[in-house]
């Protein structure tokens, strides 16, 4: 493969890895709350002052929102692709300058295409940059930063025009998601960095450190000023909400992050051996680059882990550093596989890769057996993949015990891709709730019965907006308002019927129905009563 052509396939690979199909899953929470506020802000102006279901939605900075709503004001708010599709291209932008950054710090392009690769095909990565979620947004702009740093402080030339760059994309990650990505992304590489490279010749760069601060900051936190000068009550108790759920919420033991390289999916054997820094090291091209994305993997863990509150989803920083020290072990087997006879080091290669294999000519019986009572009408999709998989598989099979790795290492991204490509138009097999009723009905029967709908006690980010608007909610949890007209409707959770019934003991209440959005049943464990509500229609006696 081409030097020249490296940024070519990594286009491409992104474009089949991020692009296609990306309508093809639910909705879920974090979307919905981005969307909702997208929506909002196209239907009520809510720009500046953003809202959620018509209250301050402070929590979270406004600009993958804003990107959000202005995709959604060109193609469509209906349209899933046009709502995903910010975070799929900010997705490219971070394997882009993941590449860019890689290169640069080893001079070793193919070694850079082969962790972009990585990067690009790793599990939560691929999640993330499918999904309309703000995490991606906040560490894809704050890796055009850190490349832009790298350069300030490994060149002589230009250091205005670097810190300029390092400062816009530093202000939209943190207007993305506050100093989520300035913890976990830029201050293990900084550290990492001055461990390894040390920070030299500083004194002509503090003036223009001082630029990027004072630009960086302003950018970040202007948004946060008008919010707090404006709505001065909601965004103290937002802000104070927020920073008690750091230390209360979720709170996890320091270790819980320990198995973080299985987030990256496929190549976390290859995860897992690229950290073993005594048996790398002395094999790697370029042993002080791989010091250094092996401390800024692991710092950014310790880092995390210092934080009580911890979610799997908050791992999604690390990824980018690990795919970088991964790169190292996979252009290690590149050079030396086929001479490679220690079976401690071949073996670890043989069942990685054997198994990846396995999964694809296994998969059309067990896929058969599995979602043989779901595939109406998906067929095609099914016969496509089974294809796909299997063919892929005997070529990775048989590439791989004549000891020709690169090839074996292609065909992964291929079979991913396959599984993208003609695997998603399955998703909805998986995900069937025989009782399963949109809240999109639920503005249809609202006009037909030409009575006003409520939420009792709380409303569910996925719900409102499939709803496609924002709904009255009738209690805050001590105090309950009765609306003013003779009949009205009023969505009740599960938790809260007890209390339903009590506030509504004088009233004529009627069950009418059942909206359910769970995307399984309710025998199905992940059925959740947050995302269904039962329908009454209560009147005046």
């Amino acid at each position: 493969m081409s030097k020249n052509n490296y940024i070519f396939w990594i286009v491409l690979t992104c474009l089949v890895i991020f692009f296609v199909n990306l309508d093809a899953l639910y909705v879920n929470i974090m979307e919905a709350r981005n969307f909702s506020t997208a929506r909002e802000m196209l239907n009520d102006g809510n720009w500046l002052l953003t809202t959620l279901n018509g209250e301050p939605r402070y929590q979270k900075p406004p600009l993958p929102t804003w990107l959000t709503a202005l995709s959604g004001a060109l193609f469509g708010l209906k349209s899933l692709t046009a709502l995903r599709l910010p975070a799929a291209l900010v997705t490219v932008l971070l394997v882009i300058y993941t590449y860019f950054l890689s290169e640069k710090v080893t001079g070793n392009k193919r070694y850079a295409f082969i962790s972009s690769l990585i990067l690009s095909t790793s599990f939560y990565i691929i999640f993330s940059g499918r999904n309309g979620q703000w995490d991606i947004f906040t560490h894809g702009f704050m890796m055009v930063a850190i490349y832009s740093l790298y350069r300030f402080f490994t060149q002589e030339k230009h250091l205005y025009q670097h810190v300029l760059i390092a400062a816009f994309f530093f202000g939209c990650s943190f207007m993305s998601k506050g100093p989520v990505s300035l913890y976990a992304l830029l201050l293990p590489f900084l550290i990492a960095f001055g461990i390894v490279y040390r920070y030299k010749n500083l004194r002509p760069r503090i003036l223009p450190l001082v630029v990027f601060l004072v630009v960086g900051l302003a950018l970040s936190g202007w948004w946060h000023y008008y919010t707090y000068l404006h709505d001065t009550a909601a965004v103290t108790e937002i802000t104070e909400k927020e920073t008690s759920n750091w230390t209360g919420y979720n709170v996890r033991p320091f270790y819980y992050y320990w198995s973080f390289f299985t987030q990256s999916g496929v190549w976390t054997i290859v995860a897992f051996i690229g950290l073993l820094y005594p048996y790398l090291k002395d094999r790697v091209f370029n042993k002080k680059a791989y010091l250094f994305t092996f401390l800024w993997t692991v710092l950014s863990v310790v880092l995390l882990s210092i934080i009580p509150e911890k979610k799997s989803r908050y791992l999604l920083p690390v990824l980018i550093p690990l795919a970088l020290n991964s790169g190292f072990y996979i252009e290690y087997l590149f050079r030396r596989f086929s001479e490679l006879k220690d079976k401690r080091e071949t073996f670890p290669v043989y069942f990685n890769f054997t198994l990846i294999a396995s999964i694809g000519i296994f998969f059309p019986i067990g896929g058969y057996f599995f979602l043989k009572d779901s595939l109406a009408g998906k067929w095609i999709w099914f016969i496509l993949l089974s294809i796909a998989l299997v063919s892929i598989s005997f070529l990775l099979l048989r590439n791989l015990y004549r000891k020709n790795f690169p090839p074996v290492f292609y065909l992964t991204i291929a079979f991913i891709a396959s599984v993208i490509c003609f695997g998603m138009p399955m998703a909805k097999s998986l995900t069937v709730n025989p009782d399963y009723k949109s809240y999109s009905e639920l503005a249809k029967w609202e006009q037909q019965a030409k009575l006003k709908v409520y939420e009792f006690s709380y409303f569910t980010p996925e719900l409102i907006w499939d709803y496609g608007d924002t709904i009255e909610i009738l209690s805050d949890g001590n105090e309950t308002t009765i609306p003013s007209e003779k009949s009205f409707g009023v969505l009740v959770d599960a938790e809260n019927k007890e209390r339903f019934q009590k506030t509504f003991k004088n009233f004529s209440v009627e069950k009418i129905e059942r909206y359910d959005m769970n995307p399984k049943g309710k025998d199905d464990r992940s059925h959740k009563t947050r995302l269904y509500r039962d329908l009454y229609v209560v009147t005046r006696r």
